[in-house]
């Protein structure tokens, strides 16, 4: 290994030379108590910035185990960690001059939520922390400015590992503070399945976001206050005894005028699949870790999926039990993903009348008098919701505002009433009495098939290396081809979806074999996954620094919409 005095030798000799002369300063410099890595030097002053990390010995860092010896605490001390080390560079950022990038310091952005994320790593046994991030390198023109440069690596970044990264320098009241709210969301999350409950929201909480383009709590919003006949009481390990509702297993209905609520409830259900700060407003709502939002998604591609628990004897005779479309309408491609998500897992179902096909959810008795049950090739997941439950035990949490078809079917109904819970399941089921009961399809649901076997699709490489780019929260292009996410509305953060681009890239080149099923090459990178993180799918000799972890819903959820999906067959 280099020292740091090899790096500023090496830079006094390549100063005012040109720009490509900055490639010999990669590899691996001691600087003193920690141990830098330029892992990838920018081309040009105007690319993409260089690729940095640094890793501080966990005797140095010095960290205690009882903050990272379980995976949740440990994430949520790599994400603390993230946000220090920002906060630290920022005052530094672009403070050594040249054209350019010149001068830029960066490290990732983190949401509200604490994601497994590669910009920082604790190894487990030895408490090494690990911090990747960006620096432009310094140049006039394409002139090589390495006095510049000294000042970032000399004098800037000692500063910010010092601050950021030893446990000496921080708040250690903050730090702990991280652990135990971590440990607190992890205990409501085992009560779950004790209670036998789909999700909880604690009394307090904020759920109401800021603006549409902000994540962050609204300033005076109504705190959440959770009906007393639903009200459950916990016990946690740090912060003691929390209450508030407890959403149970089964169907569940969120109803209430417009402008009320219900959307922002299932809202935060759907993103308490993550952890979140302090301070977020949600840190204490949990919902089940397998929870999917389910919508219509018109225009997407279907690949041999078998629909047909819900839809059957189609005009064109087309196959349901192996659905193929380039162009999926609002039923059939909201049918696909039910269907998917329960391939993937998938222990709760969480849908918004808003955003789904109504033909799809329900055909009222009217509907049904005139358009009769044989001349109709869709049987809408209200036929289907409580078998679901019942069958494969799959719960439903459905906000609805306009129909009110789905009192029969639900154990419980909650009103948002001006973003106050009440639970009002006996006056809807009451009220329901005098209207026609439904009428439920003869023979009983069956378990759709999943034998869907893939192979790799042969153009893949056709055109030399794959490029992987990504574009925001919308979607990842590999090479020309667009994996359309928009709707895959659990994904949370840009780095998921970079990180599920390399995830096709690898089953492309590795998983796909023509042997196995989806299913199962998915259930074999999730293996390597939990043993070697995000570092499985990457190519190359460093670790990029922009990749978040997704869960195994919205790695399924990627793969069913990538257009290039290799060859399907299925055994009949």
């Amino acid at each position: 290994m280099k020292t740091s005095e090899d790096l500023r030798q090496l830079l006094d000799r390549i100063d005012h030379r040109g720009y490509p002369a900055y490639k010999d300063t990669k590899g691996v410099y001691q600087f003193g108590k920690y141990i830098l890595s330029i892992d990838h030097v920018q081309g040009d002053p105007f690319a993409a910035p260089s690729r940095l990390s640094v890793r501080v010995p966990g005797r140095i860092a010095g960290f205690t185990e009882e903050l990272f010896d379980k995976k949740h605490k440990r994430i949520a001390l790599q994400d603390e960690l993230i946000r220090n080390f920002r906060n630290q560079i920022q005052q530094y950022s672009f403070q050594a001059k040249g054209s350019g990038k010149s001068g830029v310091i960066s490290v990732t952005r983190c949401s509200q939520e604490i994601l497994e994320r590669t910009a920082c790593e604790i190894e487990t046994r030895s408490g090494d922390v690990t911090v990747r991030f960006e620096v432009g390198f310094p140049a006039n023109g394409r002139t090589i400015n390495a006095r510049e440069l000294k000042k970032i690596l000399y004098d800037f970044l000692p500063a910010c590992v010092e601050k950021a990264l030893y446990y000496r320098r921080l708040d250690k009241k903050k730090v702990r503070d991280v652990m135990e709210l971590s440990e607190d969301r992890e205990f409501i999350r085992s009560q779950l399945e004790v209670k036998g409950l789909a999700a909880f929201v604690a009394n307090g909480s904020v759920l109401p976001r800021e603006s549409g383009v902000s994540q962050r709590p609204m300033k005076g919003a109504v705190p959440f206050v959770s009906p007393k006949s639903m009200e459950v009481t916990m016990e946690l390990p740090y912060k003691g005894t929390i209450s508030g509702m407890g959403i149970p297993r089964g169907v569940t209905l969120i109803v209430g005028g417009g402008y009320h609520g219900k959307s922002t409830l299932l809202k935060a259900l759907e993103t308490g699949v993550y952890p979140h700060i302090a301070g977020d407003g949600r840190e204490y709502v949990v919902t089940d870790d397998a929870a999917m939002k389910i919508r219509a998604e018109d225009g997407r591609s279907i690949k041999h999926t078998d629909i047909s628990m819900f839809i059957n004897d189609l005009p064109n005779g087309k196959d349901t039990t192996a659905f193929d479309t380039e162009d999926a309408s609002g039923s059939t491609s909201q049918a696909a993903n039910v269907i998917e998500s329960m391939e993937a897992g998938t222990t709760v179902f969480l849908i918004d009348e808003d955003t789904s096909a109504t033909n799809f959810m329900v055909r009222d008795e009217l509907m049904q008098r005139v358009i009769h049950r044989d001349m109709e090739p869709i049987t809408p997941f209200i036929e289907r919701v409580r078998e679901l439950y019942e069958k494969f035990g799959i719960s439903t949490i459905i906000v609805a505002g306009s129909s009110g078809a789905y009192f029969q079917v639900a154990d419980t109904i909650v009103q948002m009433d001006r973003y106050v819970p009440r639970e009002i399941t006996k006056l809807a089921k009451d009220a329901a009495m005098d209207y026609p009961q439904l009428k439920l399809p003869e023979g009983g649901i069956r378990k759709p098939s999943f034998d869907r076997k893939i192979r790799s699709n042969p153009d893949i490489r056709s055109k030399g290396r794959v490029k992987i780019k990504t574009m925001g929260r919308d979607g990842v292009m590999l090479n020309h081809e667009t994996i359309d996410l928009r709707y895959v509305e659990q994904l949370t953060d840009s780095e998921q979806l970079t990180a599920l681009g390399n995830i096709v890239k690898y089953l492309e080149e590795r998983g796909f074999d023509g042997r196995k099923t989806l299913g199962e090459a998915i259930e074999s990178l999730c293996k390597e996954l939990d043993r070697k993180g995000l570092g499985a799918v990457c190519d190359g000799s460093y670790l990029p620094g922009n990749l978040a972890m997704p869960r195994r819903q919205e790695i399924y959820a990627c793969l069913n919409r990538y257009r290039c999906l290799g060859t399907v067959r299925s055994r009949r």
